[in-house]
């Protein structure tokens, strides 16, 4: 397979970084979001709810895509391949683990909140569906964002040696 010019490595490399920004800026801010936000009426709770999913829907979901198509793409077209490198294959577990999780259960517990909070207004906050897909974002979202950070950790620092012997995909 051809491989990328450096000049085409430089601008993968753009693109990869922008949406890594994106997914792991915005989840950081949602966790924030999570924890430090507070309402004392019903519509500042919807609007802080709408808020929510307005950024997973727009910056967190096309940045976790981005970074799937981008390491895609770096995997065929340049030297860091699929599983040459431990580090490679530890981003893509958590990348492809990322997606998965949020697509199944962080999202659909963050896009339920907003219709509870509009229907019961400050009462969402004693409703159990609402406490309990709220309560699953404070503990995996968090663990979503911390596994995001240390896929970007690992990617700066490659801690991890090179196999000995290649794998090929």
């Amino acid at each position: 397979m051809k491989k990328l010019s450096s000049k085409g490595q430089r601008w993968l490399k753009c693109f990869h970084l922008f949406f890594v920004c994106s997914w792991v800026g915005a989840a950081l801010i949602l966790t924030i979001m999570n924890f430090s936000m507070t309402a004392s009426e019903g519509m500042q709770l919807y609007g802080i709810h709408v808020s929510m999913k307005f950024i997973d829907d727009v910056i967190i979901i096309p940045g976790a895509f981005g970074c799937l198509i981008t390491g895609l793409l770096y995997s065929v077209f340049t030297k860091w391949g699929w599983f040459i490198h431990r580090w490679v294959t530890v981003k893509w577990i958590i990348n492809i683990f990322g997606i998965v999780f949020g697509t199944f259960w962080l999202g659909p517990w963050l896009n339920s909140l907003p219709p509870i909070a509009k229907a019961e207004g400050i009462g969402a906050l004693s409703n159990p569906v609402y406490i309990h897909n709220r309560t699953m974002l404070y503990y995996w979202g968090t663990f979503q964002v911390a596994t995001l950070l240390f896929a970007l950790f690992i990617s700066v620092l490659k801690p991890w040696e090179k196999r000995k012997t290649k794998i090929t995909a």
